[in-house]
């Protein structure tokens, strides 16, 4: 079945990629999150060590960086040329890569299939139809003191977050390789700090159940809008103002 925009919102999760030298992946732990036309996209791979101690950057080891540098996540807009979708990268945890992110979409009787583009890729994606898709808004932020940038997207009882560092990577690397390049630990950590978390809303509040920067995870977010800005505030402590560069949909915030 061919797929269409108003298919997509809600959340996805991949069970298989496959690469054209024949290698595959089933391993990895993705979640996509689409709005209308925002998306959000974590991958994690198996194998993540101990994080219970880490309260924040400056606490994380150089073994804990080399995992995290292994994690690929991204946010930004989807669009469509002609026959392919392309997920247009705004944040890339990840350095730029050589080939764009597009890839034909098809429906089966359970699942979806993607098949790049450039690279001649496939994946498979399952989608929770019993979850709720609306409200359904999504918030691009600037930071008005640095060169981060930001997204927050609801679609239903879920949410994610995404900010970038404020770094900026060498393009066509693997971040591994700029982690093992960097000339200091702190350099190392500055070079994992960009945040794609996924979370919950519930009564009790919205709680990140998964992120990026592992320090984040059961911490519950606090979001509001005023002149313009969006503030946004964890229980960890941590609390920015941001500035709204775009809006889409109609964000139920106070």
């Amino acid at each position: 079945m061919t797929v269409t925009h108003e298919d997509l919102p809600g959340l996805w999760t991949r069970s298989l990629i496959l690469w054209p030298d024949g290698q595959s992946n089933t391993t990895t732990k993705v979640a996509w999150l689409q709005g209308n036309s925002l998306y959000i996209d974590l991958r994690q791979p198996v194998g993540r060590p101990d994080f219970s101690a880490v309260k924040g950057l400056r606490d994380l080891t150089a073994g804990q960086i080399g995992w995290l540098a292994t994690q690929e996540g991204f946010a930004g807009v989807l669009e469509r040329e002609d026959q392919y979708f392309v997920w247009r990268r705004e944040i890339d945890f990840q350095p730029q890569a050589l080939y764009s992110d597009a890839g034909t979409l098809r429906l089966e009787a359970d699942y979806m299939i993607e098949e790049g583009r450039d690279i001649a890729y496939v994946e498979h994606w399952h989608q929770d139809k019993q979850r709720a898709t609306t409200p359904r808004w999504g918030i691009r932020l600037r930071d008005p003191r640095s060169a981060r940038t930001g997204m927050v997207l609801r679609v239903g009882p879920l949410f994610m977050i995404a900010v970038s560092r404020e770094l900026t990577l060498p393009p066509q690397l693997h971040l591994t390789e700029c982690v093992s390049l960097a000339p200091t630990l702190a350099a190392a950590q500055d070079l994992v700090d960009c945040e794609l978390s996924l979370g919950r809303i519930t009564e009790a509040g919205w709680v990140i159940d998964r992120s990026s920067l592992p320090w984040r995870e059961n911490t519950s977010v606090t979001l509001s809008i005023a002149d313009e800005s969006l503030v946004l505030a964890t229980s960890g402590g941590d609390k920015r103002r941001w500035a709204i560069v775009n809006i889409e949909g109609a964000p139920d915030l106070p």
